[in-house]
């Protein structure tokens, strides 16, 4: 541990504030953003929401000549954080979709109903954000534990990971932070909750005999646990009541109806001609006030120095100033870096963005837009988690624009999308009585041309959320 934390603090060294503050911003979809920068005209006091009409040349930048202070530069004028980025005829309006509260925001809540510390809840809250939409913790601990440190600079064992997350599996849904179904399954029956036979029987399906229950080799089963059929039926109907995927209820709507999708940028076509623009609507224009330039000036003497008593007043409004300074910059970038990848990412798929046909979807991974825009594929990965583009056929969720590329018979690349609606096709319309096992997908794929293995299949298919072909089985 202590030579991984060497290390991260080691990189840590190399980045600066601003970039840390970038990165950061970047992950914040519009509406995240417009949370973020109000906190922070709150936390820094020269810092202020700028009026929707000024005065002309009332705000003009002004020097301060203390270069020990403030150095040779202007005053940081101030910086339209919201780019007026509509079009000339303003009928580009951003659309808000309706949204379940997110599985995330509600878990946050029920954390701060805890007896958790600052940190803890920090830690805690951390866990959450790495929670799939469909509430599994995919990402092992000691990953966690990097980021932490890489990141925040927080120092966190594997086992205070590990214990903050068991506080997490406390929260609803039940099963919620599972890392395998296993454990997701028992996390919805706590031994608290086994008032009957059948439940005890369940559990013990599950925690003993989870391999076979998966195969459903039944009478195997029910020979080892010395239970009637009946007996087993009721274990494996209470079984069956259970979510495999407890994240869903979010992802689908089931919560709330009041948040709503907002996009982060919206795409105009005026005759085959493509205009993307930022959604900027309801976020912050932010400027250095100007009430703490004229304090800078007053504690400067003609001579250009500062009077002892003055100089603790002037070091805490530099610090403020400079860190207004940052966070105005790394707002820029951020939109500069959004646009800039957004636009890769829309001439890559401008037939696609033309009319929505996904049969025109190209092959694309990050690394594609990463190579085109110089910029790292973390980078990218960052600009399109979360974030949505508003579009004549309808508001796209950016990470769904990627997929890997497929070959066909004659050596054309497709896009992964295509080989898994086909394969949608074939399981939606199969006998089920008889299901297409993965070799029969492979086999009919192969024939209409698609170079692709047994494996790919599988994949593709789980992707999907597509059960194997036995447990699709109908009688």
């Amino acid at each position: 541990m202590a030579n991984r934390l060497q290390q991260t603090i080691a990189l840590q060294t190399k980045i600066s504030p601003q970039q840390i503050q970038i990165i950061k911003l970047l992950e914040l979809p519009a509406m995240q953003l417009e949370e973020r920068i109000k906190r922070e005209i709150e936390e820094n006091i020269v810092l202020e929401e700028e009026p929707e009409t000024q005065s002309d040349g009332d705000d003009a930048p002004t020097k301060i000549s203390v270069e020990e202070y403030i150095g040779r530069e202007d005053d940081t004028p101030s910086y339209k954080a919201r780019i007026n980025n509509f079009s000339k005829d303003d009928k580009q309006r951003p659309v808000y979709i309706s949204e379940g509260r997110s599985l995330g925001e509600s878990l946050i809540e029920q954390l701060r109903f805890r007896s958790l510390s600052d940190e803890e809840l920090s830690i805690a809250a951390y866990i959450v954000g790495s929670i799939d939409d469909d509430g599994y913790l995919r990402r092992d601990l000691v990953s966690l534990s990097d980021d932490l440190a890489f990141t925040r600079g927080m120092d966190v064992s594997v086992e205070e990971l590990e214990r903050i997350l068991h506080i997490v599996h406390e929260l609803e849904p039940a099963g919620i932070g599972a890392r395998s179904l296993q454990e997701c399954l028992l996390l919805q029956m706590p031994e608290h909750t086994l008032d009957s036979k059948a439940k005890l029987l369940a559990h013990k399906i599950i925690s003993s005999h989870f391999e076979a229950f998966a195969k459903k080799h039944y009478e195997r089963l029910m020979a080892r646990l010395g239970c009637s059929e009946e007996e087993f039926k009721e274990a494996i109907d209470y079984i069956r009541g259970l979510s495999p995927k407890p994240g869903n209820l979010y992802t689908e709507g089931g919560i709330d109806t009041t948040p709503y999708i907002t996009p982060d940028f919206l795409l105009d076509n005026s005759d085959g001609e493509l205009k993307l623009t930022l959604n900027s609507q309801g976020i912050p224009e932010v400027r250095i006030s100007r009430r703490y330039k004229d304090m800078m000036r007053d504690l400067v003497l003609p001579d250009g120095t500062i009077k002892a008593e003055d100089k603790e007043a002037v070091q805490f409004v530099k610090s403020k100033i400079d860190s207004a300074k940052w966070f105005i910059s790394a707002i820029k970038q951020r939109h500069d870096t959004l646009m800039r990848t957004m636009q890769t990412i829309l001439d890559f798929q401008r037939e696609y963005f033309q009319d929505g046909d996904k049969s025109k979807l190209k092959p694309m991974i990050l690394k594609d837009i990463a190579d085109r825009t110089e910029l790292d594929v973390s980078t990218i990965s960052r600009v399109v988690n979360s974030k949505y583009i508003q579009t004549h056929f309808g508001i796209i969720l950016l990470k769904s624009l990627f997929s890997e590329a497929m070959l066909t018979s004659s050596g054309e690349e497709v896009s992964s999308h295509e080989i898994k609606t086909i394969l949608s096709e074939y399981i939606d319309n199969e006998d089920k009585r008889h299901p297409l096992t993965d070799e029969n997908l492979m086999d009919i794929l192969n024939e209409r041309g698609y170079r692709i293995a047994r494996r790919t299949v599988a994949k593709y298919r789980e992707m999907l959320d597509i059960p194997v072909a036995r447990m699709r089985k109908q009688i």
